[in-house]
């Protein structure tokens, strides 16, 4: 359970430091994500989610 805390932790950390030194950017991609069809931004999170399982099973074996 701590660690799903730290990941979320984490993923503020980031998320913040990104919104603090490039707003217009990320806001940007706000609008560009906003814009996608539903089928390619779940096929984005799919993979991401993915990639994301994948190193995190790399990191702990």
């Amino acid at each position: 359970m701590s660690d799903l805390v730290v990941a979320l932790g984490l993923l503020l950390v980031i998320e913040g430091v990104a919104y603090c030194l490039i707003p217009t950017q990320m806001r940007d991609m706000a609008r560009r994500i906003q814009a996608m069809p539903d089928g390619t931004l779940r096929a984005v999170g799919l993979v991401a989610a993915v990639f994301g399982v994948a190193l995190v099973w790399l990191v702990r074996h």
